[in-house]
């Protein structure tokens, strides 16, 4: 394939990355454990843990699991949010050389038994605020082997008992449960298994790139979840890539270990987990933000030090902006806001450069790609609507349904093919076999078109697409247009049934000003396409 797109990368960053300098995701994180020995690896609620510390306790952790007698390869679920404990569990399953699971602990019981199912998850470490989940269903799964945490473990004894007990018992977040041990099923807590494998030896793990490191679970918007099977050589490969698009933006820096990235999206997501683990790969450190929607707390937290990197969601962005305290952070150091996870809106964009002097950078991923994919130039000095040029070592087309490439300019389903593209579905053929094309590309379900420079724009996912009167309307693109509209916070597009034109549109608006009408907003559309003129809407719900 011609990488037409290469001509448009800045000055420094490599054409191709060599996830082969490494045997394991491993040997990476152990190199920095080694190098970084005596740096701080993360922050939460003002206790610092460092990367020997990292080291140690996931030695002992890993030991433990050994002493499981589980099975090479066991699939470990981790259902944690930002706490310094998730980072100590899945260095420890990987070191043990077992499979990390991530979970989202806002799954329901349904969620979380069909996940525990599916991986055939033998273990579960899990925050003991979501114990009662896996009590409802524990005994239909796997599961045979329980490790409970609490929030206050790893943050000290004094400060972290004060923890536990506020939580316990002043914010009661934590229900009733009772977890059966029949079946030969263990119940341990996690500070007592980091004490117990303490005393024991991590065994060598027999792993390599072809390895798997995690099951990375998609959020399923069409139908039941998949888990994507991630390798050592994928997650490497993953943050060889973020590692050399980020550089150009970090010269101001200069020591790239003293970089602050904060951490307010979930580590169990793909995005959150790959910027982790590139931190860790640089001896850099982690703010950890447990609740990030305590909007109040996350502002202070981020006045108390410099930062230099905060990886959001457009919601997260947007939420913030709309926050009073926000505008009092100091940004300085602010070297990359990076956005993804979701499309990022040209209106949140322009009021985060307008606040913080730093443009929003988007890019693109999926959980089958590690998150990385495509991603504008980090050195951007504005916000530019597509979501970039793919990073070093990869390729993207724009194919039809059949799988032939479309020429540049034409609308497609973005396919991409790198060394961070999952081997495929866990356990799931059928879906695999229509995943990827003839030629080894994985399709998105993304609509875009690529650009003469090599950059594409995402129009809309494929089964989005709203048809009025014969005329394509991409929910994407009208949702980036009525954002620019003054006094609208959020908006979201869906189509509905319409006798007339097949479908019609309807916008639902989130406003900050009350004289905002619907009017405004049909005028803004009708600037989208003609499908979207003012007649053509069928309703604005102003909330």
């Amino acid at each position: 394939m011609n990488r037409h797109w290469l001509k448009s990368y800045p000055d420094g960053v490599a054409h191709d990355i060599d996830p082969e300098q490494f045997y394991s995701l491993n040997q990476l994180l152990e190199d920095s454990f080694k190098k970084n020995a005596d740096k701080p690896f993360s922050v939460c609620m003002d206790r610092w843990m460092s990367y020997r510390q990292l080291d140690k306790l996931s030695l002992a952790l890993g030991a433990w699991l050994q002493n499981q007698a589980l099975e090479p390869g066991a699939r470990v679920a981790i259902m944690l949010p930002n706490v310094p404990q998730f980072a100590v569990t899945m260095a420890a399953v990987l070191r043990a050389g077992y499979t990390c699971v991530n979970v989202n602990p806002l799954y329901t019981a349904r969620e979380l038994e069909y996940q525990l199912k599916d991986s055939g998850a033998s273990t579960i470490v899990i925050l003991e605020n979501f114990a009662g989940t896996l009590a409802e269903v524990i005994e239909r799964t796997p599961v045979k082997h329980v490790v409970i945490t609490s929030m206050g473990n790893l943050l000290g004894f004094w400060y972290g008992h004060w923890i536990v007990f506020a939580v316990r018992h002043l914010a009661k977040m934590v229900p009733a449960f009772k977890l059966p041990l029949n079946e030969g099923r263990t119940v341990t807590a996690f500070t007592d298994a980091i004490a117990q494998g303490s005393h024991q030896t991590l065994k060598p793990a027999q792993t390599n790139l072809d390895s798997i490191a995690f099951l990375q679970y998609t959020g399923g918007t069409t139908g039941l979840s998949k888990g994507a099977v991630l390798t050592h050589r994928n997650i490497v490969a993953a943050i060889l890539q973020a590692e050399t698009w980020f550089t150009p933006a970090l010269g101001r820096v200069g020591d790239v270990s003293k970089i602050n990235n904060i951490a307010a999206l979930p580590l169990y997501h793909i995005f959150a987990l790959t910027l982790c683990l590139l931190t860790i790969r640089w001896g850099a450190h982690l703010t950890l933000i447990p609740n990030p929607r305590d909007f109040g707390k996350f502002i202070a937290v981020m006045k108390k030090r410099p930062f230099h990197m905060l990886p959001a969601v457009n919601t997260l962005f947007n939420a913030l902006l709309q926050h009073p305290q926000f505008k009092t952070v100091d940004f300085p150091s602010l070297c990359i806001s990076q956005a993804g996870g979701m499309a990022a809106s040209e209106g949140t964009a322009q009021q985060w450069l307008e606040v913080t002097g730093c443009p929003m950078i988007e890019g693109w991923g999926m959980s089958e790609t590690c998150a990385i994919g495509t991603n504008n130039p980090v050195n951007n000095k504005a916000f530019t609507g597509s979501i970039g040029l793919p990073l070093p070592s990869i390729e993207i087309a724009i194919k039809d349904d059949a799988g032939q490439s479309l020429a540049l300019g034409q609308s497609g389903e973005i396919c991409i093919k790198g060394p961070q593209v999952m081997t495929g579905y866990y356990r799931q053929p059928e879906e695999n076999e229509k995943a990827f094309t003839s030629d080894g590309f994985l399709r998105t379900s993304d609509i875009g078109i690529m650009d003469e420079r090599g950059y594409t724009k995402i129009i809309d996912r494929k089964k989005d697409i709203i048809i009025v009167s014969g005329f394509n309307v991409f929910p994407n693109e009208l949702e980036n247009v009525i954002s620019l509209c003054p006094g609208v916070v959020e908006c979201a597009v869906i189509g509905v049934v319409n006798e007339q034109q097949g479908e019609a549109i309807k916008v639902f608006v989130v406003k900050n000003n009350p004289a905002l009408t619907e009017d405004d907003v049909s005028a803004t559309a009708s600037n989208a396409s003609p499908a979207t003129s003012a007649p053509n809407i069928l309703s604005s719900a102003m909330m």
